[in-house]
């Protein structure tokens, strides 16, 4: 994204008076266009592909057709959008079915506007956006008693999962470390292994946690 660009949105949820809300919202701060609204997950499907939007903001408990089922059949057909879920809940149950089903970040309808906005610009350049109660809660669930955790990461898993941090793919990472991406993927699955998780935003979750980022 640049100055000039826009960042595009596409508003999910089954209350008008939020979508209007958030639509107010961001039609009043500078660069970011809201492109249209669904009133659940079917309906976000559809108006993902009809309007390719960069960013989708997407509510979970819907009826008519649920977040987590909208992320899903989203990453199953390659939508170019990000999806950062905004949502009451922070719950276990909901967490992280979304974010195993493809969601870049998680934000509580709680936070504040220029934390909103903060993290709507992340999800644009594809990086992991987490509130610090779902981050907490993430992190908690992900911790699997057997795994021994205490494994130090290589030097070159922790320039992967710092790349990873950044929202950066495995192809670009690979270009950027000049290694193939098969090496990309051994690493990822080295550094999943050492920090007890299967997946890149639990990955990044856990390693703030750790403070092996910073």
């Amino acid at each position: 994204m640049t100055a000039e660009t826009p960042i595009t949105l596409l508003i999910v949820d089954d209350h008008p008076v939020v979508r209007d809300g958030l639509r107010g919202m961001f039609a009043a701060a500078d660069g970011f266009t809201v492109l249209g609204e669904a009133a659940d997950g079917v309906q976000a499907v559809e108006r993902a592909a009809a309007l390719d939007p960069d960013v989708i903001l997407m509510d979970l408990r819907m009826p008519g057709g649920g977040g987590v089922d909208a992320i899903r059949e989203l990453t199953r057909r390659g939508a170019r959008a990000r999806v950062l879920v905004l949502t009451t809940y922070d719950t276990d149950s909901d967490t992280l079915p979304a974010i195993e089903a493809g969601a870049t970040g998680y934000l509580l309808k709680d936070a504040p506007r220029e934390e909103l906005f903060t993290a709507v610009r992340a999800a644009a350049e594809g990086r992991t956006v987490l509130s610090p109660a779902v981050a907490s809660r993430l992190v908690s669930a992900v911790r699997a008693p057997r795994s021994p955790g205490n494994e130090p990461l290589s030097a070159r898993e922790r320039e992967v999962l710092a790349l990873v941090a950044k929202g950066t793919s495995n192809k670009e990472i690979a270009r950027e470390l000049f290694i193939s991406e098969a090496t990309v993927k051994t690493h990822l699955t080295h550094l999943y292994a050492k920090l007890g998780v299967n997946d890149r935003a639990a990955a990044v979750a856990v390693a703030y946690d750790r403070g092996i980022l910073g």
